[in-house]
């Protein structure tokens, strides 16, 4: 699962658990203004891997498994931007360019205000992303964006279930996005 700096973050658990109710051993990795919103011990100990935030020095191991899928949710203007734009400048943002490489199935739900989203580029990224196959949920139908200052007081609405729902059934158009990997036993998980 890839989180961003917003708000919504700091209420990520409730996708960790319901992604881990329907059988997926989450991992987190998040951008570093996203480390704002985290409560870093609560995450470790919820999904018993590390929160990753920045590319590991040469030669040290990965201590996360490969992913089978990716969420990248909640996901920022930023983000979504640099994503569709191919740029890796972040451990997250090398993650999500790496795995639509790799054809994973991804899923993002953006988190923004009115005034944000209105910006030509986001716009002109979701559809991006959205014809390389990444699942976007996004609009007045999934969630109402909120007017600027005003994100706190909309958190409450945040639809993760959808995520998950992506996740058990992905678009039949292509890939979903996050890190999630299907728990198939300790003989499976590479680490």
């Amino acid at each position: 699962m890839i989180v961003c700096g917003c708000p919504a973050t700091r209420d990520v658990s409730r996708l960790i658990l319901l992604a881990q109710d329907d059988g997926w051993d989450v991992c987190v990795v998040s951008t570093p203004d996203g480390l704002k919103f985290l409560d870093m011990p609560a995450m470790v100990s919820l999904t018993g891997h590390p929160v990753r935030h920045r590319y590991k020095d040469p030669g040290d191991p990965d201590v996360l498994p490969l992913p089978d899928a990716v969420a990248a949710v909640p996901a920022t203007v930023n983000t979504i931007n640099k994503w569709a734009a191919g740029i890796a400048d972040t451990l997250a943002l090398g993650l999500l360019v790496e795995s639509l490489g790799r054809g994973l199935p991804m899923v993002t739900m953006p988190y923004t205000n009115e005034a944000m989203a209105a910006h030509p580029a986001f716009g002109e990224s979701l559809r991006r992303l959205r014809s390389w196959g990444v699942r976007v949920l996004y609009g007045d139908e999934v969630y109402r964006l909120h007017p600027p200052s005003a994100g706190e007081h909309t958190l409450h609405g945040f639809p993760w279930h959808l995520v998950v729902g992506e996740l058990r059934h992905p678009s039949p158009t292509g890939p979903v996005t996050g890190m999630f990997v299907q728990d198939a036993g300790p003989a499976d998980v590479v680490g």
